[in-house]
């Protein structure tokens, strides 16, 4: 039993740091949002320290995952994902994905009246896949400015500038399929069975 307690908290450290660098956020942004040290966040995420419960609490409440999915815990046979919203400028995120690392798949809302917002293309590491299911996405892709409609997808490598938005003035729902550079989403379906036959 203590070597499960201590091979769980020894995997705590790596999923820490997945969990901010997938986030993009700093030691320093993340201090500021749970009130630990940024010496003490960088020993954690290292494995030079060991978590205490007082700490994992505002790490899983910054990072927007359960206590469970922050340490491992081990399956309770319940498939179903109970995604926790992730606010930002406006932007609602709910995550689908339970681990950190590969690929991470989002439901992404951007409120109506954002569509008049000035475009400002970033780039980062890795690739992406966007899924519209509700309403109209501006999509601002190098040279390219395309909107996206219900059923449409666009895949891209995110070094190329890119920028998202609503089209218009109604709100848009897409999902996001973000994968580290190299990692993409592969499709694959079977024909169906002609029965006729």
């Amino acid at each position: 039993m203590d070597d499960d307690l201590d091979q769980t908290l020894d995997a705590v450290g790596p999923r820490l740091r997945a969990l901010r660098k997938q986030r993009e956020t700093t030691l320093t942004e993340l201090s500021a949002a749970t009130g630990i040290s940024t010496s003490t966040l960088s020993r954690l995420e290292s494995g030079d320290r060991r978590p205490t419960l007082e700490q994992l609490f505002p790490l899983a409440k910054a990072h927007g995952v359960t206590l469970d999915e922050l340490v491992d815990a081990p399956p309770t046979g319940d498939p179903r994902i109970h995604p926790r919203p992730i606010t930002r400028g406006g932007m609602t995120m709910l995550p689908l994905t339970r681990r950190a690392g590969g690929i991470q798949a989002y439901k992404i809302v951007l409120p109506a009246g954002r569509h008049r917002q000035e475009p400002d293309p970033r780039t980062h590491e890795g690739y992406e896949w966007l899924y519209v299911l509700n309403g109209r996405l501006r999509l601002v892709l190098g040279e390219h400015d395309m909107e996206l409609t219900p059923g449409e997808a666009a895949e891209f490598d995110t070094h190329v500038p890119h920028w998202f938005g609503p089209a218009d003035a109604e709100p848009v729902e897409f999902l996001s399929l973000f994968g580290k550079q190299g990692e993409r989403a592969h499709l694959r379906a079977t024909p169906k069975k002609n029965t006729s036959e």
